[in-house]
């Protein structure tokens, strides 16, 4: 086993492991002490997480097991790689400075209040296919659903990896979730899920589509050809585009950033989804507007107003 720490001070606008892991980003992560989303509040928590890598994110073309948790001033972490730093860096954007992408956002008065309430809350770099059927699952779903179906997938169809005794599971990779079957995943409660996650599955498996080629293509092209992912409409891939493929400019408009633009930013509202996107991602301040609407949604989600 391999182990070691990261100092938050040497991260700029410091960090938070639960809010980040935990406000609706990422489905990939779980707790050693089974609290996931529990929590309302969901921030200053110094539980154990662990996530696996799949093979296809890893230098060694193995998944390995990461385990880390935040204890006052450090992150601390256990790993079967000695590469976790690196890893957790690029999962936790831990190399973005946090101070100067919150003084780049605008001066409104909701921005400030999440910013405040959740500093040192990050944005997710989620690997691409299981960040796209995360988001495939979350169609109408509470946050411990969606973990809970990403879970299952994990434990049945990925691949099994030991590590100080206990055993995790990667997120299955495309060949595998494709070999599913409908009734399959239907027995995992996807629900009418299901379907679209098998052609998804698919569809990468064959080198009909993949998530990871609208990295390559400018904003608004790179959400269209997310979209022809089957179950995947404009939200599901701007949540793509912003955790897992580093468009920080992308501004899903879910049932809270729309509460936001009907409460806060009622200019905001557009004709279409496209316009309204336009609109509030300029309101936001563009650049960072990912950042902001994660915030915001995170803020008006556990109560703040």
């Amino acid at each position: 086993m391999h182990e070691g720490t990261i100092s938050v001070a040497e991260l700029p606008g410091g960090f938070d492991m639960q809010a980040t892991v935990e406000s609706g980003q990422t489905y990939l992560w779980d707790r050693a002490d089974d609290g996931m989303f529990e929590d309302d509040h969901a921030w200053g928590s110094d539980a154990w997480y662990h996530t696996v890598l799949p093979a296809t994110f890893t230098d060694t073309d193995e998944p390995q097991v990461i385990r880390v948790r935040l204890l006052d001033d450090h992150v601390e972490w256990e790993a079967s790689t000695p590469e976790a730093p690196a890893y957790l860096t690029r999962l936790l954007r831990l190399d973005d400075d946090l101070d100067a992408i919150i003084d780049d956002c605008p001066d409104l008065p909701l921005l400030e209040r999440a910013f405040t309430e959740y500093r040192g809350m990050r944005l997710v770099r989620d690997p691409p296919f299981p960040c796209l059927v995360s988001f495939i699952c979350s169609a109408q779903m509470r946050v411990e659903r969606i973990h809970g179906m990403c879970m299952r997938l994990a434990q049945q169809y990925g691949e099994g990896v030991t590590f100080d005794g206990d055993t995790y599971f990667a997120f299955p990779t495309p060949d595998q979730l494709a070999a599913a079957t409908e009734a399959d995943l239907r027995d995992l409660s996807l629900g009418y899920r299901a379907p679209y996650v098998q052609r998804t599955a698919e569809m990468v498996a064959t080198g009909e589509a993949d998530p990871a080629h609208a990295r390559d293509l400018d904003y608004e092209a790179a959400r269209e050809y997310l979209t022809q992912f089957v179950g995947v409409g404009d939200k599901v891939a701007d949540c793509v585009l912003l955790f897992s493929l580093d468009f920080l400019e992308a501004v899903p408009l879910d049932t809270w950033i729309q509460t936001a633009i009907e409460e806060y930013y009622p200019d905001c509202d557009g004709d279409n989804y496209a316009d309204t996107s336009r609109k509030i991602r300029r309101q936001f301040g563009d650049r960072y507007a990912g950042y902001a609407q994660t915030y915001v949604f995170f803020y008006l989600r556990t109560g703040g107003e």
